[in-house]
């Protein structure tokens, strides 16, 4: 089934943090500290726009789409994707990805940046990539993962 996606609600904060918690504290994907405190968590994510995925009602995802760097950065916007846990492998981050490619242009920006994607999240690499997006620069052992150790950085970039 096809999530819906609405825009995020003070009142989703519970459901958001369920789904940033786990990704977060695993600290494999994002270059967020794996410790950071729930209030943080949330400021950072839902800071500017924040969306929500469900299916059927249920929790399903959340991203967030906010420019890249103030100033003369502004016309690019970078995005942030979780896909709740049980929901992989349904589409849920392809069906945000495309909520977002949609939602950029009307709100102003002319291209999109995911400044620090970890190169080992080949599902996410590859989601990216199948969207149109190039890998634009590789930073070596620019993330610290876990269990792999010292992990390239990618910059990924799609014009909108």
């Amino acid at each position: 089934m096809t999530p819906t996606l609405r825009k995020a609600r003070t009142g989703d904060a519970d459901t958001i943090w369920t789904m940033l918690e786990p990704v977060f504290r695993a600290g494999d994907t994002y270059a967020i500290d794996s410790g950071i405190p729930r209030e943080a968590a949330l400021a950072y994510w839902m800071s500017e726009r924040a969306y929500v995925a469900e299916i059927d009602g249920q929790p399903a995802g959340t991203y967030y789409i906010q420019e890249n760097r103030p100033g003369g950065g502004a016309h690019y916007c970078n995005c942030g994707f979780v896909t709740a846990p049980g929901q992989r492998g349904k589409g849920v981050a392809r069906a945000m990805l495309d909520d977002a490619l949609t939602r950029a242009p009307a709100l102003g920006f002319t291209g999109m940046v995911f400044n620090f994607v970890v190169a080992n999240n080949t599902r996410a690499v590859a989601t990216w990539e199948r969207a149109g997006f190039d890998v634009v620069g590789r930073v070596p052992g620019a993330f610290r993962h876990p269990k792999d150790g010292l992990v390239d950085a990618l910059v990924m970039f799609r014009r909108l």
